[in-house]
């Protein structure tokens, strides 16, 4: 096996005997661990010499994707460009060496960071105050929701009934999964075939619930990439019924310089810094949720949801991205989103199936291919991208339809990049009619092939001792 190509395992690699490490003398006498301790049996460790180490690891890098190395279409997760000058700035040592215990007056430097990161971040979302103690998205609409409850449990508001979250039938996963965990009854508002809320359907439920109504969780635009054109109506249905309304802000991205969540009538959003703040993420982190709240509710700030203020190093990078914008500039990263995303979906939409045939915003959703008489897939769609380079966009969510495929280039690609992209789009297409057998089989280039999901899923190999059994 290829190991440039491939990467063995470094198990693979080891030799007894070799090592890659040479520890000066011990001058300071000996220590035994006690036995209470120590292990039983020697760890199972692989020996290689340094070189080998240095080249193992660099070469499974050389087959990681990211943004640095092509273009991210990652519908949803806004997988945008991180400057360089970001991670400058948060690895400057005066920052980086902070220790999270360190005494209050010790860290002047750094509330101040804080303080006006959040200065900035209530201009652009009119939120009259933030905490920054939430981790990623999901915490922070977990604490978003803590705050609801909070709010409703005052007895000034006498919400102690108030124990229902309505959510669209579009929502990302969390918006439902948080809510329940916040210990809430999740009611589901359904879409219209535009893509929107139902306003019909919620008025029912208002009718129906309104007193037990706590929050009702929106993503605007939604997840169809769809801006919802009704936000008055239905932030005044809610406020009128009693509820607060939630802003799930995993989409601010195309909002920057267009509009802001608290003058649309939202109480409560939080703010993904690693998406539309441009910080790298995926593989569980680092991520940064902060959580802002409108003028009145400041005291409902949860302070509890964990002991330090979060991740300061994305908080710095996020800071670094909207000073180097500027006032000016921050305010094109919406409407350059939205012109990429529908330049897109323009161009590909004699290929593709568009079933909601509109302007979006930062990012739009394909059901597959137009023609589906060879049986030709989304996931063998995402699956020959590869082939050609390009990492695979969002495929089969959101749920509304059976062959999803959703799109979001950002702001930062160049119509060189976009011209790329769309012509291997319809290179697949056209694959797909004339040889769709190449198509179903792919990928063909990649260090691995298609891999069977499902056995996969149920019988997951975690050791390499496991592997060599079942190789066995």
């Amino acid at each position: 096996m290829n190991n440039r190509l491939y990467g063995n395992l470094i198990f693979e690699l080891s030799k007894p005997g070799r090592k890659g490490y040479s520890l000066p003398k011990n001058n300071i006498g000996s220590y035994e661990i006690p036995a209470s301790m120590r292990r039983a049996e020697d760890a199972e460790l692989p020996e290689c010499d340094e070189l080998t180490v240095v080249r193992h690891y660099t070469n499974l890098s050389n087959n990681n994707f990211g943004v640095d190395t092509g273009f991210y279409p990652l519908g949803s997760c806004t997988m945008k460009y991180n400057p360089k000058i970001n991670e400058e700035i948060a690895a400057l040592p005066q920052f980086q060496n902070l220790h999270p215990t360190q005494f209050e007056d010790t860290v002047k430097g750094a509330q101040a960071v804080e303080d006006l990161l959040e200065k900035y971040l209530k201009e652009l979302t009119g939120m009259a105050a933030f905490t920054f103690r939430p981790y990623a998205g999901a915490h922070g609409e977990l604490t978003g929701l803590m705050i609801i409850k909070s709010y409703h449990h005052d007895p000034r508001h006498n919400g102690l009934n108030r124990t229902k979250v309505i959510v669209p039938d579009s929502a990302h996963g969390t918006n439902p999964a948080s809510a329940a965990v916040c210990g809430f009854e999740i009611i589901e508002v359904k879409s219209r075939a535009d893509g929107q809320v139902d306003l019909d359907d919620l008025k029912r439920i208002v009718a129906e619930q309104g007193p037990e109504i706590a929050a009702m969780m929106m993503t605007n635009p939604n997840t169809l990439g769809l801006f919802e054109t009704q936000i008055p109506e239905i932030t005044k249905l809610i406020h009128d019924c009693g509820g607060l309304m939630y802003y799930d802000g995993a989409n601010l991205n195309p909002m920057l310089g267009a509009c802001r969540p608290a003058d649309m009538g939202f109480d409560v959003m939080h703010i993904n810094l690693h998406k539309t703040f441009s910080t790298p993420h995926g593989g569980g982190g680092p991520g940064s949720g902060p959580v802002g709240v409108r003028n009145g509710i400041q005291l409902y700030l949860h302070r509890d949801v964990s002991p330090y203020h979060g991740n300061f190093g994305v908080m710095m990078k996020a800071l670094a991205y909207i000073l180097s914008l500027g006032r000016e500039h921050i305010k094109e990263v919406g409407p350059l989103a939205t012109l990429n995303a529908n330049y897109i979906k323009e161009s590909l939409k004699d290929v593709y199936e568009l079933p909601i045939d509109t302007i979006c915003c930062h990012e739009f959703v394909f059901d597959g291919l137009k023609d589906k008489s060879t049986g030709v897939t989304t996931m063998d769609v995402a699956k020959r991208l590869l082939d050609y380079g390009y990492h695979a966009p969002t495929i089969y969510f959101p749920l509304l339809f059976h062959e999803s495929l959703m799109i979001e280039p950002t702001e930062n690609e160049s119509k060189e990049t976009l011209d790329g992209f769309i012509a291997v789009m319809r290179k697949i297409a056209e694959e797909a009619k004339n040889d769709p057998d190449l198509v179903k089989s792919a990928p063909h280039t990649t260090p691995i092939g298609r891999v069977d999901d499902v056995l996969a899923a149920k019988h997951p190999i975690t050791t390499y001792k496991q592997m060599i059994n079942d190789n066995n």
